[in-house]
């Protein structure tokens, strides 16, 4: 089959490698029929991921068909259209039983696809622990609607639900780009006050003026101010922090009232400042990443009743023999693309 391949840093190449098997009773073996390039995937390929594993497969956003399944696996089955969840965790463990699927322990728990085992830039896919990791697709829900149920769309249900949003917040999102706007998605879910979303890119800020008119839209030289203007105690109730810039931390907690709630869903390249002298008084509570994606079923949910839409992302489409040109056009950031989806 074709894999898209970790090589070294800097460096993806389209190999032909075996199709995986079934290694474990856990396992299932599936199909992809659509898939997508994420930002994580550039982390990678920076060199920013050290426990990523050269030689492995990337990519771990995907829906696809089961071909087959491990003798222990009762959730799906061949046949099934699933999306497929960016972590592998095994159900049972201290943090899987309290809902803290990413810090699994299980040897393949947390972000393993894509990462430190074969993910699904490629023809097949192995995913472990498939009861947990596999949801299946409602009728009615196309692949597209569907692509980005197990990452960036669960990581902005996770960050929606963990800050806490009340209906007579504001709500700071900083970032629009695809975590951004999952995030924007599933922060409207819990009916806020009102939703700023600062943003550098113009083109990122007209997307939102378009798609999302009831949102306000700031930039990043005037958020602090705009923001003020726009809340009622001098910040927004609750920050969450998507863009992961090398300033966007310190606009994260300066864009606070006192006693918010600031949530950290970016991946930094470089460690971050915490100025606690600056904040002192401030009484922040902060909430860091990364995603506990163990709501896909809720999630598919919303979207069969048509309460959440994550198609408009889809700016470019591509083949996976066209993958290269897929990633230069993404990680490039040209031609106004925000998500693209690579078919088989």
């Amino acid at each position: 089959m074709l894999a898209y391949t970790y090589i070294e840093k800097g460096l993806f190449k389209l190999l032909e490698k075996p199709v995986p098997l079934i290694e474990k009773p856990t396992d299932a073996l599936v199909r992809v029929t659509l898939g997508s390039i994420c930002t994580s995937d550039l982390h990678i390929k920076h060199g920013s991921v050290p426990r990523a594993v050269p030689g492995i497969t990337v990519g771990h956003e995907m829906v696809g068909v089961v071909e087959k399944t491990g003798t222990d696996v009762i959730s799906v089955k061949p046949g099934d259209r699933v999306a497929v969840n960016v972590e592998t965790f095994c159900g049972h463990c201290f943090f899987c039983q309290h809902g803290y699927v990413n810090n699994c322990t299980d040897p393949d728990g947390g972000w393993a696809l894509g990462c430190r085992i074969d993910g699904g830039q490629a023809e097949y896919v192995r995913v472990p622990h498939a009861d947990q990791g596999l949801t299946r697709i409602p009728e009615g829900v196309s692949d597209e609607q569907a692509l980005f149920v197990g990452d960036i769309l669960a990581t902005g249900f996770w960050a929606a639900r963990i800050s806490e949003i009340a209906e007579e917040d504001t709500v700071l999102i900083i970032g629009a780009g695809p975590t951004g706007v999952c995030t924007l998605l599933c922060a409207e879910l819990k009916r806020p006050k009102r939703i700023i979303v600062c943003e550098k890119s113009k083109e990122r800020a007209n997307f939102i003026r378009a798609h999302y008119p009831d949102v306000l839209v700031t930039y990043p030289e005037e958020c602090v101010a705009f923001v003020r203007t726009h809340s009622e105690h001098g910040g927004a109730d609750v920050v969450v922090e998507v863009a992961g810039g090398n300033d966007t931390f310190q606009l994260a907690w300066q864009c606070a009232r006192p006693n918010a709630i600031v949530t950290i869903v970016a991946m930094y390249d470089r460690p971050q400042v915490l100025p606690l002298p600056d904040m002192y008084g401030k009484n922040l509570t902060f909430k860091t990443g990364g995603v506990d994606g163990c709501d896909c079923a809720e999630i598919l949910r919303l979207i069969s009743e048509g309460r959440i839409d994550t198609t408009p992302l889809i700016t470019h489409r591509y083949s996976l023999s066209q993958i290269e040109e897929a990633y230069r056009i993404f990680e490039n950031r040209l031609d106004g693309v925000i998500k693209v989806a690579v078919s088989q």
